[in-house]
């Protein structure tokens, strides 16, 4: 064997390689990976003409410009997100109010009235005595005003006040008449 043989003299670089390698029609490599595609997806049940079976988790807006959905994002809008899908927006905000209460109705009104819950937007207080009630019926717009500002707007929407629970006097099978029920909680 000669060394031309082994070593063919180089074609000319403007040549295209179709002309150099003998390639495959595309026809038929398109009718191979379509074959393939078919033979994978009988393989896992699915048929022809068959709905999708799940949607896309985002929509996919083509030919927008600037930033989208299927763009990384930051961790706080991510987690803040799968909360709002999981319903835990007031979880969140109930956990922030029962940690940071003095802090945020001021250490006065924290010493006569404690939180019970958050649902919704309402939030539920609970007065030490029934005076104290009032006051803070009188509060609740102040309150809300200052939730807006540390917490965000709405997402405080409505304050209710309890009276103060204590011992029931009417129940059990032996009472007494008389006065009953007095301011005399706490």
């Amino acid at each position: 064997m000669s060394s031309e043989e082994l070593f063919p003299e180089p074609k000319a670089a403007d040549t295209p390689l179709r002309d150099l390698v003998e390639l495959t029609p595309p026809r038929q490599v398109a009718l191979g990976a379509l074959g393939r595609a078919k033979a994978a997806a009988a393989q896992r049940g699915y048929r022809p003409g068959d709905p999708a079976r799940r949607r896309p988790l985002v929509p996919v807006a083509v030919g927008t410009a600037g930033p989208g959905a299927r763009d990384p994002q930051l961790i706080g809008s991510t987690v803040s997100g799968l909360l709002d899908q999981l319903g835990g927006p007031s979880d969140q905000v109930a956990g922030v109010l029962k940690h940071r209460w003095s802090e945020l109705v001021g250490p006065q009104v924290a010493e006569h009235c404690e939180y019970v819950s958050f649902e919704g937007g309402a939030l539920t207080l609970r007065a030490h005595s029934t005076s104290w009630a009032t006051q803070l019926k009188f509060l609740a717009p102040a309150m809300l005003g200052r939730f807006a500002a540390d917490l965000g707007e709405g997402i405080v929407l409505e304050i209710t006040v309890l009276n103060p629970g204590g011992p029931r006097f009417k129940t059990g099978p032996k009472r007494v008449a008389g006065r009953g029920e007095r301011d005399t909680f706490r």
